[in-house]
């Protein structure tokens, strides 16, 4: 006996997408009913977080965005300034917890939904669909049955890759004193930090208003680093470079994204299956995730109401995987400049053009006249390397996720 047609594993951008795709009353045909489990409070629940994309006015969740910006700067090492306008896109900001209640307020309306909160333990294959069993709040065992089910939850080790770069960063919310930012525009990469050894690092700036910012200090780079250093980056990117003088930390966060070109497993049985990130969702040259979780939740909404098979689509196309595999390789062999590559391809390249081509949605020529305004003979060199390369396993990088830190003492503001 099924509980619902489609099981949906985790309450996160992933898992509330596709549940609010698979019940929306305003599609031609009805939806499947879906059983939504979300992790009770406590270690399995993710923290908040914060997701960032560009699109339209007008989105589908603009209900839940915080902040939007119709300019984006770039800046070189040398503090000189790349702005853009890439009109008709805005860069969009929405946190977690705007986002998840927008969602349960729909979905709390809709006749085929169900929620209910539970720790996953185990997601199997049975003869006619899939079962989920899990473990409730005070205890008590609980196994779920579907037709589908789709699983959210990150896997506990990357799959086998030739690169493997870590986006890594920390966040502060800040409150400052008098007006220090430009509530118009949002500092996607500022150069002015202290590279690493391999990889790159840049700062991150989201105004909220003329007195309230995201301030962010990022890598991509192998590894990880402490968290005294990480306060001490982020401290002098704020107090040194910012100049915003005296500020109040708010609230923190920090997190850990893979930047990889291992191919991530969409199918994990025959009747079960992988969304989100562990389903392939972040784009490997980024870490941007949010839109690439959006259209895989519709191409599975629109294969369910089809009657197919809803194994959900690769997020990024072919082309854009090979190019992220040449420019993370490159990025981690050192043979290109990470701050000049970014910072050049914002220069002479339409900010619109180069967002498209992050989302996968640029043409092939386009794609063409992209990777002309890049390091061409180390990227060719790049390209001719890869194919000859084994793929191998990361037995020490288990598939990070984000974490919620407590607001910095006196002592560590800056």
């Amino acid at each position: 006996m099924k509980d619902a047609d489609i099981v949906v594993v985790g309450a996160g951008a992933a898992g509330l997408s596709l549940a609010d795709r698979l019940t929306r009353p305003d599609m031609p045909r009805p939806g499947p009913s879906v059983l939504l489990v979300t992790a009770p409070p406590g270690p399995a629940r993710p923290a908040e977080r914060t997701w960032c994309f560009w699109e339209r006015t007008g989105g589908d969740y603009d209900d839940a965005v915080v902040a939007s910006w119709e300019r984006l700067r770039v800046r070189a090492p040398d503090g000189t300034v790349v702005e853009a306008t890439p009109a008709p896109l805005r860069y969009k900001m929405i946190r977690s917890p705007g986002f998840e209640e927008l969602l349960r307020e729909r979905l709390s309306a809709r006749p085929g939904f169900r929620g209910t909160e539970a720790t996953v333990q185990e997601v199997r294959d049975v003869p006619g669909g899939a079962e989920v069993r899990c473990t409730t709040a005070d205890g008590a065992a609980l196994t779920l049955r579907a037709r589908w089910v789709f699983d959210s939850r990150p896997p506990r080790r990357l799959p086998p890759a030739r690169t493997v770069l870590l986006q890594h960063f920390r966040g502060w919310f800040l409150r400052t004193e008098r007006p220090a930012f430009d509530p118009d525009a949002a500092e996607l990469m500022d150069f002015r930090t202290p590279q690493p050894a391999r990889g790159l690092s840049f700062g991150y700036v989201l105004p909220l208003g003329t007195r309230e910012a995201l301030v962010e200090y990022t890598e991509f780079a192998p590894e990880v680093i402490g968290d005294a250093a990480y306060d001490r980056l982020l401290g002098r990117y704020v107090r040194d470079v910012l100049g915003i003088g005296a500020a109040r930390v708010v609230a923190a966060e920090q997190g850990v994204i893979p930047m990889t070109d291992a191919v991530f497993p969409r199918r994990a049985g025959a009747s079960v299956f992988r969304i989100g990130a562990a389903g392939g969702a972040t784009r490997p040259a980024t870490g941007y995730t949010f839109s690439a979780v959006r259209r895989q939740a519709a191409a599975i909404a629109d294969a369910c109401r089809a009657g197919r098979t809803p194994v959900p689509p690769p997020a990024h196309g072919a082309r854009a995987r090979a190019m992220d595999a040449v420019m993370l390789r490159a990025l981690a062999t050192g043979r290109i400049d990470g701050p000049r590559f970014f910072v050049e391809l914002f220069r002479h390249c339409p900010a619109e053009l180069v967002l498209r081509f992050l989302d996968g949605e640029s043409r092939l020529l386009e794609d063409l006249a992209l990777g002309l305004r890049t390091p061409v003979l180390p990227m060719l060199r790049t390209a001719a390397e890869l194919p000859l390369l084994a793929r191998r396993e990361n037995p020490s990088c288990p598939f990070p996720a984000p974490v919620s830190l407590p607001v910095p003492t006196e002592e560590e503001r800056p």
